[in-house]
């Protein structure tokens, strides 16, 4: 791995740095020191560091994937659909673009998406992946596709695949219905999971290649546990935790496409909590610095050396993966905060499941109006977080369009499909520093009913949407809204607001 740090952001962070090596950090996380956090933070750390070690597990892991692999090639089973949400997602959409391989996400209960992802079914094979189980969207896209599977004479045990913590619901219910099932490390929280059976599972099924992203693993393992100056996981985190804490990602000019996506939602998740946080955004930072706004830390991945005020980076994936966690980890004790827990992620969910059981009245529209006096009024120090719940696409022209909204607003400005940054980057906006102002836009569709249940996909985003925007409000953020007509495009009502 190659890090590349200008000389004025080594200054500013040099002291971060020294504090971390004295710490003897790297090397006490190695050991899995639980009190590196403070005392607050020790009953979750000391079951949350699975993650430093994931070596010995993942290789021991590795044939029982690639048999897997081999039994569904020869029964013609080419087509691999993962159900997760958050990091049990993020991880294996990075790994399968990083090996040019195919792999369906569903995170996502909008209707249109779930629909397209039970197309082909006489090819597909399912990987459910959830922690816990009871994840509402994992469960509800569990339950159609049995469904389905069903309908269209095929057996669900010889087509699913569960990637969950032992003695979970879904672990017990899908031994019992006879369904393959990877239990996978219970100390390990899902941000931090993408070298377990979580990242492993579905990326191996999808046909990466697991065995050598282990192999790198293993290579570099060493480094990131380093106590020593030339870490660049404590040289990263060192930079991004000082009072440039918006570290805007760019990863458009590279192979490992998609690793921003991942890095967002570990580093928001991590330390976006107790009014603090280094707020990650996924995009071209040269919007976010052309527009003049303030505490930027941009970074990009490339072997050139940094410009003044960035960050570069060089490596592989394996590379990315624990040089990030590690750094991630080390900015939590610098913050002083504990990165392993979520402890406003589970607000929303009480509030969706609320919406659920009394349904709230449509949505309506702010006035475009509204929209464009509070864009303009974001105050420097906070951001702009657009929440799309539609079918996930068009991510070409939400680039451009992001850029845009940069440039109007002069604040950093990201980007989230709903449901699924509710499991990630929503720690952050319920959690982290103050001044967001959140714009989401829904899309209507037609309904597709959550076998089993009384309400449907179309009624759970709504209600996740709704959920969301009360816990948001309920801590004084500016929430607006622009609901677009199941034939208009999500596109054309973002242009509405843009001057």
């Amino acid at each position: 791995m190659k890090l590349s740090i200008s000389d004025s952001v080594q200054q500013d962070s040099k002291q971060r740095l020294q504090t971390l090596i004295e710490a003897e950090f790297a090397t006490k996380l190695a050991s899995k020191d639980f009190t590196l956090w403070g005392e607050a933070s020790e009953a979750e750390a000391s079951i949350r560091l699975g993650w430093v070690d994931p070596i010995q597990d993942a290789t021991e892991l590795l044939p029982e994937i690639l048999k897997l692999k081999q039994d569904f090639k020869e029964a013609g089973l080419t087509r691999v659909v993962l159900c997760g949400m958050g990091g049990s997602s993020l991880a294996p959409e990075v790994i399968c673009k990083n090996a040019g391989v195919d792999l369906h996400i569903l995170d996502s209960t909008s209707p249109t998406s779930v629909r397209k992802a039970l197309q082909d079914l006489q090819s597909t094979v399912v990987v459910v992946s959830s922690k816990s189980g009871s994840t509402v969207e994992t469960d509800s896209q569990r339950r159609i596709f049995e469904q389905q599977f069903s309908e269209h004479g095929i057996d669900p045990k010889n087509r699913m695949v569960i990637v969950t913590d032992p003695g979970s619901a879904l672990a017990e219910d899908s031994y019992a219905k006879g369904y393959r099932v990877f239990e996978a490390d219970p100390t390990v929280g899902g941000r931090y999971s993408a070298l377990t059976a979580f990242g492993l599972v579905p990326s191996g099924l999808a046909g990466a290649n697991i065995t050598q992203l282990i192999a790198d693993a293993k290579n570099f393992h060493p480094t990131a546990f380093e106590n020593s100056s030339e870490n660049p996981a404590l040289h990263l985190a060192a930079a991004m935790s000082g009072s440039n804490s918006r570290l805007v990602i760019d990863d458009s000019q590279t192979e490992l496409a998609g690793i921003a996506d991942w890095i967002e939602q570990l580093i928001a998740e991590s330390t976006g909590k107790e009014g603090l946080g280094i707020l990650p955004v996924s995009g071209d930072p040269e919007a976010e610095l052309a527009a003049g706004a303030s505490s930027i830390l941009p970074l990009r991945f490339s072997s050139d050396p940094a410009d003044d005020g960035w960050v570069t980076v060089e490596g592989n994936l394996a590379e990315m993966f624990l040089t990030f966690e590690v750094a991630t980890a080390a900015a939590g004790m610098l913050l002083g905060i504990n990165p392993f827990d979520q402890p406003d992620v589970e607000s929303a969910k009480i509030a969706a499941r609320e919406s659920l059981e009394k349904p709230q009245t449509e949505p309506q529209s702010s006035t475009n109006i509204e929209i464009k006096q509070a864009l303009t009024a974001i105050e420097s120090h906070g951001y702009l977080a657009v929440q799309i719940y539609a079918n996930r696409g068009q991510q070409s022209e939400l680039i451009s369009l992001r850029e845009k909204l940069v440039s109007q607003t002069r604040v950093p400005v990201t980007v989230g499909w709903g449901p699924r940054f509710l499991h990630s980057t929503g720690q952050f906006h319920k959690g982290g520093t103050p001044g967001g102002v959140f714009l989401q836009i829904i899309q209507h569709d037609q309904e597709l009913m959550v076998p089993g249940k009384d309400y449907g996909f179309q009624q759970l985003l709504l209600s996740q949407a709704d959920g969301d925007a009360r816990v948001l409000s309920g801590k004084g953020n500016k929430v607006l809204k622009l609901i677009v007509g199941e034939k208009e495009s999500v596109i054309a009502a973002l242009e509405t607001v843009i001057d």
